[in-house]
C-alpha cells in the first residue's frame, strides 16, 4: 500500500488555482456583457436582447460546469456526464411536453372556435 491519499485512480480530479482564477473570470465577464447590454440599451430590440442574454446564460453553465463542477467524460467513469445527458433528457421532454399541452389548450379552448359562433354567442352549443 502506498502512504499517498492520491495514489489510487478513484479519486475525483480538483482543478488547480489556475483553472479556478480563468472560470471565475469567464464568469464575470459572462455576467458583466449581459448587464452591460441591458443598462447601456445597445440592443433596441427586447427579443433579441433576451435571445442573447440566454446565449449568455448557456455558455455560463457550460462555464461552470466545466470549471467548478469538474464534469467531463472522465470523471468518474463518465457517470456524470450520463447523468447530465439524462438529466437534459428529461427536462426537454417535460417542457416540450407542456408547451404542447398548453398550445393545444389554448387552441381548442378558443371563444371563437366554437363550432357555428361567434364569440359569445353561446347558440352553437
Amino acid at each position: 500500500m502506498s502512504a499517498d491519499p492520491h495514489a489510487m485512480g478513484d479519486h475525483p480530479s480538483h482543478g488547480t488555482r489556475r483553472s479556478y482564477l480563468t472560470g471565475f473570470a469567464l464568469s464575470v465577464v459572462l455576467t458583466a456583457i449581459p448587464f452591460w447590454l441591458v443598462m447601456a440599451g445597445t440592443l433596441h430590440d427586447p427579443q433579441t436582447t433576451a435571445l442573447v442574454i440566454m446565449g449568455f446564460a448557456f455558455v455560463q453553465v457550460v462555464v461552470h460546469m466545466i470549471y467548478f463542477l469538474h464534469m467531463n467524460s472522465r470523471s468518474e467513469g463518465g457517470w456524470t456526464m450520463m447523468a447530465l445527458i439524462f438529466t437534459l433528457i428529461l427536462v426537454a421532454i417535460g417542457l416540450i411536453g407542456s408547451l404542447w399541452v398548453m398550445y393545444h389548450m389554448n387552441v381548442n379552448m378558443m371563444p371563437g372556435m366554437m363550432p357555428g359562433g361567434q364569440p359569445g354567442d353561446m347558440s352553437g352549443m
